[in-house]
């Protein structure tokens, strides 16, 4: 990435904790300038217009990419462990590489915006205001997880921060997507909502019959399909004949982006976002790249060479491009981005340790939001013949 600094503005807040408690004096004065950066590739558009690689930021902005990332990346890996360690059970499916998507995405837009996701959750969940503890908490099956430990690791939700959760079908969630833009359509909001799949997911015959609609109906819907070119232990070329999946709408437009570059993803995400509002659904496909397997069932080393995963990392880690950024600009020093590293450290163990003494549901729990107020009627038990007795 080049980057250099044109003028003076303010930045958004942080995702997390604010990041000045880490800078010194001296670049705190500049904490507020405005940076130019240009995205490390082009933008690859199909059927509109590319938006500028030159993108506005700040150095705090970039101070807290930094720190959410790290974050993020801190949280997955200790996710690795705690499963192994069989204090989370069932499917976990780890994000760590791919955290330039959820931070460029959330630095894009607002919380009134929606986002809603498949299982590969948690990070997602973390960028829209959720807390280390509900994360924790709710993939040990505890009363404080964000799902109130009934979800686990593939149902995460917060609906005062706009997401509408991580979900288990694959491409399901694509259709629940188009209806939250309908919604926004019908209430005219001016927001929108971002339906993210992967490209396992891509060949779903449900997203191109929601696609179908979003686009006759002009509707605020903007499909994110995070490319990170392995479903399920299956290379996108052995899945899908055109794997350019902004393309794949055909009438709709796409945008190609490197989703392994927040900045990029933030301004993709913004064009997005104006593009939707005013001509309807879009298609943006990051192209970026996890670390672990596809799941922790998956030791994701079969179907890909560990010298793949490496040059991954060394060459276009989200994490790396940013530090580099801070330490080229002299916006931190490397025993500052360090002490983040420490402090991030020792905020996920105290955190682990918190959730570890939260409490399990209780089982009464079980029967608890299996309908919405109001609706349903309990069908079995010992009085179901008078329950039966009762219907039309």
């Amino acid at each position: 990435m080049a980057l250099s600094r044109i003028s003076s503005s303010s930045c958004g807040s942080s995702l997390l904790k604010p990041v000045s408690a880490f800078l010194s004096l001296r670049r705190r004065s500049i904490s507020s300038d405005t940076l130019t950066v240009e995205t490390s590739i082009p933008f690859t558009a199909h059927n509109c217009d590319a938006p500028s690689r030159s993108v506005e930021t700040t150095p705090a902005e970039l101070m807290s990419f930094f720190r959410d990332m790290a974050m993020m990346r801190r949280m997955e890996i200790a996710a690795d462990s705690l499963y192994k360690a069989k204090l989370i059970r069932g499917f976990c499916h780890l994000y760590d590489g791919q955290e330039a998507v959820a931070v460029g995405m959330d630095a894009a837009i607002t919380k009134k915006d929606c986002i809603i996701t498949a299982y590969r959750d948690h990070c997602t969940f973390l960028s829209r205001g959720g807390t280390l503890l509900e994360v924790f908490a709710e993939l040990m099956g505890r009363r404080d997880g964000c799902s109130r430990g009934k979800g686990g690791s593939m149902h995460f939700y917060r609906k005062e921060g706009g997401f509408y959760g991580g979900h288990g079908i694959v491409g399901a969630q694509v259709p629940l997507g188009c209806g939250l833009a309908f919604a926004q359509k019908y209430s005219k909001d001016e927001n929108v909502t971002f339906s993210m799949y992967g490209d396992g997911a891509a060949n779903q015959g449900q997203l191109f019959e929601a696609l179908n609609i979003a686009a006759l109906w002009d509707l605020p819907a903007i499909l994110v399909c995070e490319n990170n070119h392995y479903g399920m232990g299956t290379a996108e070329w052995r899945a899908a004949k055109s794997p350019s999946y902004y393309k794949r709408g055909d009438y709709v437009p796409g945008l190609k982006v490197d989703g392994m570059d927040a900045l990029a993803v933030k301004q993709a995400c913004k064009f997005a976002k104006e593009h939707a509002l005013k001509n309807g659904p879009l298609i943006l496909e990051m192209d970026t790249y996890r670390y672990h397997g596809h799941s922790m069932s998956d030791p994701g080393s079969t179907y890909r060479t560990r010298d793949e995963i490496s040059g991954v990392r060394q060459e276009r880690d989200p994490i790396e491009r940013v530090r580099k950024l801070l330490l080229t600009h002299e916006i931190a020093a490397e025993k500052e981005l360090k002490d983040i590293e420490k402090e991030i450290r020792k905020e996920v163990d105290e955190t682990i340790a918190k959730a570890k003494e939260c409490q399990m549901p209780e089982p009464s729990e079980l029967f608890t939001n299996v309908y919405v107020k109001g609706f349903g009627i309990e069908a079995c038990g010992a009085d179901r013949k008078e329950v039966r007795a009762t219907l039309p």
